[in-house]
């Protein structure tokens, strides 16, 4: 005989949280049948914290606890606090971080067309490859409070707080606080997350909702509202509008999981489900409608694309062409599953390797472990059970994301994964509190062991493929890790004290690697286009000429900060940023800063850019060359025009003026045309055009679908440098559109 919990009360809405649903089964019924237990009321979290047997089972799932214990919000705001002042730390050493999306963050700050469409330039010329969602609060900061690294970084700090707390939320409501502030520490300290949230491509805001999007589906499932679903919808629309089809690498999961797991009748489901995608198309699909429907010749080309068409840009090299290596229009993708490539190698064990492991794995395998022991223990419960759909809704997106990654043959940098980490975070906190709850059960204690083992291990390889660094940490980490385990196995039996040491030890043990590697993190500045956390010496492959390792130098006025973080390319290739996206520009520091230059040293030739023609760095722009560009300004609607996004959004960053970026990210992009561009220049448009650029300047640029020199900026370098008289400032060729040659 069972005793059923009084009802809770959602504090969102004052509905009871278990009502039972419309004609249909109670939300989580079935716990008795073998689910796992409800350990959530006041005593029972309290008996959990000092180490006493837990409660017997009930027949009511897991819910929230019917009051909070005293140490439970000072702890949860200590954990966000913690988390911003660490993102917080040294924020100003990455100077504008990527300045291809900070080029568009200041143009969106200076028009509200550029704004809406993601123009690189204010007066739109083009757009950044992907949509715009992801700068839309970057560029508001800096309208309110203009152009710097707080006003662009900050925002991305916030979303990271705003990350932690959502999976806390979640957690907490499966699975109680101390697994919450477990989950929410496991995702401030991934290194990964930390360089991310402190970085401003769109991939911080994309964790963010979809977190929320899985926190929210396993809210539906609680008590089967449609609203929750829908809301749902609405976070995974607008991650499209931030990633394009990366949100949707987790949809079936969610799907999945609603559709038999929700405790409302089929009918009802399905109809909930179809509103939910009425949601989420309308939610990201506005912003293309619009796009579309707008006439092309009153908008900013659409960069990226072939045809001037977003939908071209998201089926196609930005779409499927990532998942099997066909990429039209980028750079080539990484070969078949299993062998080599230009974007290292793929397979299952791609998310372990050198380039990667260290950037999200640390606690990978825990999470493998524990997802597979929550399933196990809830192996019995009903079919509306709310905790196993917890795991499943959460350790789905895991799977499904995880095994996308492995294999996808196309573009892949190693800052995509802190995708993973709020899933990671997620089973690893409800998965341990699932297990510790059931400790004097000798096969659960054996699995806490077996996983706090693992996790040690696996931080001692990760620790060894850096030698140099912190040498010590490894053996603590073993060492460590395993006496936990052993207190572990005999968790059912040992005293609270002797229980509760190794429990802690365990935690120490498994944080450590990760912790000591955000912290690396969090010290450096980091810029360009392929970033990556940890130290300096994290294994990374080479770049396009030269190898592996960092790049640039810290931005001027980085307090010498050391240098900044950037890979190269796993195999060797060019890279290009996002799932579905080209990467940016290099860093720079805002104008004004320390130096004679506003970008950072090291990066190559000035005016050129470093590595592939200026496709991966920007360029050096030197006080000469930013007063001339200032000085001519007035009268025209873009003050230069130069090949390639990076070199762009140096002149533009340093100057404040638009800057035309021909051909896009690379150069390649077929905008402007010769003609068009012939047109710019006849009415006085553009004052001048900066020498050197991209992929597809000169006579060896290559159109990304022709032949040498057959690209719209390699006609367009050749008539200009035939036709008008170039001028020198400091170290840069100009060429003076205002000014044809005697012979033209």
């Amino acid at each position: 005989m069972t005793t059923p919990r009084d009802p809770q009360s959602d504090p969102a809405d004052g509905a009871p949280l278990h009502a039972p649903a419309p004609n249909g089964p109670q939300a989580g019924a079935g716990s008795a049948a073998g689910g796992l237990p409800a350990p959530y009321g006041p005593r029972a979290v309290a008996d959990a914290a000092v180490g006493d047997p837990p409660p017997p089972q009930t027949a009511v799932s897991p819910g929230p606890p019917t009051a909070d214990p005293r140490w439970a919000r000072p702890a949860f705001l200590a954990l966000l606090l913690a988390t911003g002042v660490l993102y917080l730390c040294n924020l100003h050493a990455s100077g504008y971080a990527n300045s291809f999306y900070s080029a568009a963050v200041q143009a969106g700050s200076q028009s509200w067309k550029a704004f809406f469409f993601g123009s690189l330039d204010a007066a739109n010329a083009i757009t950044v490859d992907k949509p715009p969602a992801a700068l839309w609060p970057m560029a508001l900061s800096v309208r309110l409070f203009g152009l710097n690294t707080w006003a662009i970084l900050v925002p991305e700090v916030l979303m990271g707080v705003g990350t932690v707390a959502v999976v806390h939320a979640s957690v907490r409501r499966r699975s109680g606080h101390g697994a919450a502030l477990l989950a929410g520490a496991v995702l401030a300290l991934t290194p990964v997350a930390a360089l991310m949230f402190r970085f401003n491509n769109p991939d911080a805001l994309l964790a963010l909702l979809m977190a929320v999007a899985c926190h929210l589906v396993v809210r539906a499932l609680e008590d089967g509202r449609t609203r929750w679903l829908v809301w749902a919808g609405v976070a995974v629309g607008f991650a499209f509008l931030t990633k394009t089809l990366q949100a949707f690498l987790i949809l079936p999961a969610l799907a999945a999981v609603y559709a038999v797991c929700a405790p409302v009748r089929p009918r009802k489901r399905f109809a909930q489900l179809a509103l939910a995608t009425v949601a989420l198309v309308v939610s990201g699909g506005w912003w293309v409608a619009v796009v579309e429907l707008w006439p092309a010749s009153s908008r900013p080309y659409i960069g990226g694309s072939q045809n001037n068409s977003f939908l071209e840009l998201t089926f196609g090299y930005n779409g499927l062409g990532r998942l099997n290596g066909d990429e039209t229009g980028s750079v080539g993708g990484g070969g078949a599953p299993g062998g080599g490539g230009r974007w290292g190698e793929t397979g299952w064990d791609r998310m372990f390797n050198d380039d990667i492991g260290g950037q999200i794995s640390w606690l990978l395998p825990a999470a493998l472990i524990l997802l597979v022991a929550g399933l196990v223990l809830s192996r019995k419960a009903g079919r509306t059970d709310v905790t196993r759909a917890a795991f499943l809704v959460w350790g789905g997106s895991l799977l499904t994301t995880a095994v996308v990654f492995s294999f996808m043959a196309g573009i892949f940098h190693q800052y995509y994964t802190v995708a993973l980490a709020p899933y990671v975070a997620a089973v690893t906190g409800m998965g341990a509190a699932a297990l510790w709850h059931r400790r004097r059960e000798a096969v659960a204690a054996l699995t806490l062991a077996a996983t706090v083992t693992a996790t040690a291990a696996w931080g001692y390889v990760l620790l060894h493929r850096t030698p140099d660094y912190l040498p010590w940490l490894r053996w603590l980490v073993l060492v460590g890790g395993l006496t936990a385990a052993l207190g572990l196995v005999f968790a059912g039996r040992a005293g609270r004290r002797v229980v509760l040491a190794a429990a802690g030890l365990g935690v120490a043990a498994s944080l450590a690697g990760p912790t000591a590697y955000t912290l690396s993190t969090v010290r450096e500045g980091h810029s360009g286009s392929i970033v990556t956390a940890g130290p300096a010496s994290t294994g990374r492959g080479g770049g396009p000429g030269g190898g592996g390792g960092p790049q640039n130098g810290a931005p001027p006025g980085a307090d010498g900060n050391g240098p900044s973080q950037n890979g190269g390319f796993p195999g060797g290739g060019p890279g290009q940023d996002g799932f579905g996206a080209p990467p940016g520009a290099d860093g720079t520091t805002p104008p004004g800063g320390a130096g004679t230059t506003t970008e950072a040293p090291g990066r190559g030739p000035r005016g050129g850019g470093a590595g592939m023609g200026g496709l991966l760095g920007g360029t050096d722009v030197d006080a000469e060359a930013r007063e001339l560009l200032e000085a001519g300004a007035a009268g025209h609607t873009w003050a230069a025009a130069a090949v390639g996004a990076q070199n762009a959004a140096s002149y533009q960053l340093a100057t404040g003026e638009p800057v035309m970026a021909i051909g896009g990210f690379n150069g390649t992009d077929p905008s402007p045309t010769l003609a068009q561009f012939q047109q710019y220049v006849k009415d006085g448009r553009i004052h001048y055009f900066v020498s050197g650029g991209g992929a597809g300047a000169g006579g060896g640029g290559t159109g990304r679908g022709g032949g040498s020199g057959t690209g719209a900026a390699s006609r367009i370098t050749a008539w200009v440098q035939s036709h008008f008289t170039h001028v020198t400032a400091g170290s840069v060729t100009f060429y003076d559109l205002t000014r044809p040659t005697s012979d033209s």
